[in-house]
């Protein structure tokens, strides 16, 4: 093995211990004895002359070195496996592994069928998809891929928008039975059911023509979990502002009903984020298109707008 592929092992041994946090995790990984690993990340920190990672009995942690060690190894390996695909990769296949992090909700019930189709089109993928609300560290969970809906706390990502949300005011017939129909000046008094950080104690809604609405409902439940919103306003215990691909099929049932339909919260934007590269791995940049394309499908997703 020569010297160059040599210090790629080295670090690509680091990267997946990082992302296990455990070194025999790793090594099944890669194939590798568990030793043979270890020998790795022990070659690694003497070639660097730092410690990388502290070990305990029971875990691993990445020091601060290990922390900025992590960002490089993973753009230098991928920028590896773009030099590999335009030269070994003649034949334009698209192979090789691809790890998304998804939105729970929406990855959950429209992008999990997206992503498993692109993965069917083209078998040789090897696909992890990690469904998860919150910011990640981007280096530490080494995905390939982060689709977020909402704004991207990481200035080191490209971010490329893929759809934007339409969301309305919703709420069961029950609850608004004694208001019908809900105008602009009764809506405040209806009690809401918030998801933050989306929504807090003051909503604001627009019209077709701009003009704003905003008012201060009581809030009867808020939550961090687009689920338990839903469940909450099904059972009647306020209205929300929920997305129309989350409701469709509870408006098109009577289960809910868009109780405003002049006006919408704003919308949110849906991102797809990665690392900046000279050139996209085949793999990420036809998911890339395939989910762009498929997710504009999504009853109450709209494509991006023209830039």
């Amino acid at each position: 093995m020569s010297k160059t592929l040599d210090r790629l092992s080295l670090l690509e041994t680091f990267v997946r211990i990082a992302e296990r946090g455990s070194i025999s995790s790793a090594a099944r990984d890669l194939g590798l004895s568990q030793a043979s690993a270890s020998r790795h990340l022990q070659e690694l920190e003497r070639r660097f002359g730092l410690q990388l990672m502290r070990r305990t009995t029971h875990s691993l942690a990445l020091t601060p070195a290990g922390q900025d060690l992590l960002h490089d190894a993973r753009s230098l390996l991928s920028g590896w496996d773009a030099i590999r695909e335009k030269h070994a990769d003649a034949d334009g296949a698209v192979r090789g592994p691809l790890k998304v992090v998804a939105p729970v909700a929406l990855g959950q019930l429209f992008l999990a069928d997206i992503a498993a189709d692109f993965q069917m089109a083209h078998p040789e993928v090897s696909l992890t998809w990690d469904l998860n609300d919150q910011p990640i560290r981007f280096a530490e969970v080494g995905c390939d891929c982060w689709i977020r809906i909402g704004g991207v706390p990481d200035e080191t990502l490209v971010v490329r928008e893929i759809g934007r949300v339409e969301r309305l005011v919703v709420a069961s017939p029950g609850l608004v039975a004694g208001f019908c129909p809900v105008t602009q000046s009764s809506v405040s008094d209806l009690p809401f059911v918030a998801l933050s950080p989306f929504e807090g104690g003051r909503i604001s809604l627009r019209d077709a023509q701009g003009h704003d609405l905003i008012f201060e409902p009581r809030i009867s439940v808020a939550t961090n979990n687009i689920f338990a919103v839903h469940r909450a306003v099904l059972k009647g215990a306020g209205a929300a502002i929920l997305p129309r691909w989350f409701v469709q099929a509870d408006l098109d049932a009577g289960r809910l009903t868009d109780i405003l339909p002049a006006l919408r919260a704003a919308e949110l934007r849906i991102n797809a984020a990665f690392l900046p590269a000279g050139r996209q791995p085949n793999r990420l940049s036809s998911f890339l298109q395939h989910v762009t394309e498929q997710i504009a499908l999504v009853p109450g997703i709209d494509a991006p707008k023209p830039r």
